[in-house]
């Protein structure tokens, strides 16, 4: 077969088809295969792949052949025991020189073996964190790519043209090389945590609304869409104006909220991120609280029984409105995002990832789920300042910080007061106020380790000089 594609797409399930179209969509020819041949006979049939520069392929050997030198393959299967089936048959395939992508959701800790496994044999690995959805991946989306840096600079030239697009011309490509090693895979893993606060943290300030002011569905839905056209505008603000007033197509006069079982699923995505903070040393409260708030959805039974049980006085909100609300989320937020940014610092410093902390917030402005009118904003304050401690107290956010913390306050107190769980809101304002703290009960904590356990403290005035009291 002769090699005439510009670069090969592996995996024809949703995310994989729509990314080979990006890829033909900007002039290239793409080779496709999937391991069932209808799945890819499918695609040449699907709306965007009739009279598409596809090369479909049955073998996977032919596959290989039909790519230029050096071949640029991307795996989009499902993670895991799919994405290693994939590498350990096409790598006699690979020559020297050519680059196998690993676009899938993977474990950092799967990605630092596959790079290792490629040393060994004759070809580059790089692990690629894809952001978007299906949306994304055909469109655009935000690319996390790391690993072996020559390869990283051989794929940008499709990376730039395939990625979604930001900055103040629209024309900055969300596409940077995250790092050595997993730091792609790794950079998308801690992406997706902060991802799941800011979900948790935006369902909680839904169900203030509703269940805690008294807002109908029509209400919530222009609420939000008022919000996403100030300082909390975002990909997932505007989506939940966008579904809060969706009628029920099965219940007429109703709304699909309304009907929708409160049992949220997860991927494994939050709860390695969780994972990963604790080994690495580093907190991520609001992270671990919406994951934790997922898996306590998941006993709806064991919940409803627990009500009646239980029956704890609940209430109305009181003293908060709407905007009350709207500052609390914001002040969240960048509590959450800072948390994810610190721990990506500290984790990229520990694996020697030598990332450019300030370029990751920039590939976040677009295309991904996460995208926010502030990432501008994140972004300057981590070009200003690469080695700044954190986002808490740069420049351009102390001052949104110090407003915002009183709303926030206020907010997770009223829902206390009202019996309404707000773990996520919750977690971030902790996380504020304990930063933001000079001196924390950890000095008793440290007191009682050494009474019990002889563990050794620390005195004020000789920081680093360990001493042990005889309490008792």
């Amino acid at each position: 077969m002769n090699a005439t594609a510009d670069a090969g797409v592996i995996g024809m399930a949703v995310m994989g088809r729509n990314l080979a179209k990006n890829i033909e969509s900007r002039g290239y020819t793409v080779a496709l295969f999937n391991r069932t041949w209808a799945v890819t006979e499918e695609v040449m049939t699907w709306e965007h792949g009739r009279g598409a520069r596809f090369i479909p392929c049955r073998e996977l050997a032919d596959f290989v052949q039909a790519i230029k030198r050096p071949r640029r393959i991307i795996i989009m299967v499902q993670a895991g025991k799919g994405t290693d089936a994939v590498i350990e048959a096409v790598a006699p395939l690979l020559e020297q020189g050519d680059i196998l992508v690993d676009g899938g959701n993977a474990h950092w800790a799967d990605t630092d073996r596959r790079n290792a496994f490629a040393k060994a044999k004759n070809f580059s690995f790089v692990g690629m964190g894809v952001s978007g959805g299906e949306e994304g991946a055909r469109i655009g989306p935000s690319i996390m790519p790391g690993g072996d840096r020559a390869a990283v600079d051989q794929l940008m030239p499709i990376l730039k043209q395939i990625s979604a697009k930001a900055g103040p011309k629209n024309d900055e490509p969300c596409v940077t090389w995250c790092g050595n090693g997993s730091a792609g895979h790794f950079v998308k893993m801690v992406h997706n945590g902060i991802e799941y606060g800011d979900m948790q943290m935006i369902a909680e300030c839904y169900d203030l609304l509703h269940r805690g002011l008294g807002l109908g569905h029509p209400a919530c839905a222009t609420t939000f869409k008022q919000w996403n056209r100030g300082e909390l505008g975002s990909f997932l603000i505007e989506l939940t104006g966008n579904i809060a007033d969706k009628p029920d197509p099965l219940k007429p006069g109703g709304f699909l909220l309304d009907a929708i079982r409160d049992a949220a699923g997860q991927k494994g995505t939050g709860k390695w991120t969780t994972m990963a903070a604790l080994e690495a040393g580093v907190a991520i409260p609001t992270i671990t609280a919406a994951v934790d708030a997922r898996i306590v959805s998941s006993v709806k039974s064991e919940r409803e029984v627990a009500e009646k049980v239980l029956a704890l006085p609940r209430a109305k909100l009181a003293g908060i409105a709407a905007n009350d609300i709207a500052q609390a989320l914001y002040g969240a937020k960048i509590s959450a995002y800072a948390q994810g940014m610190t721990m990506i610092k500290a984790c990229a410093a520990q694996r020697n990832y030598e990332t450019d902390i300030g370029s990751i917030p920039a590939i976040w402005r677009g295309g991904c789920i996460i995208r926010a009118v502030f990432l501008d904003r994140i972004t300057a304050a981590f070009k200003k300042q690469p080695n700044l401690a954190s986002l808490l107290i740069a420049d351009e956010f102390r001052a949104d910080i110090t407003r915002t913390v009183p709303s926030l306050r206020k907010v997770v107190g009223a829902a206390i007061a009202a019996g309404i769980p707000v773990p996520a809101l919750s977690a971030s304002l902790a996380y504020i106020e304990s930063y933001a703290t000079a001196r924390l009960p950890a000095y008793v904590t440290q007191a009682q380790r050494d009474a019990f356990g002889s563990h050794t403290y620390e005195r004020l005035e000789k920081p680093g000089a360990f001493v042990h009291t005889e309490w008792m």
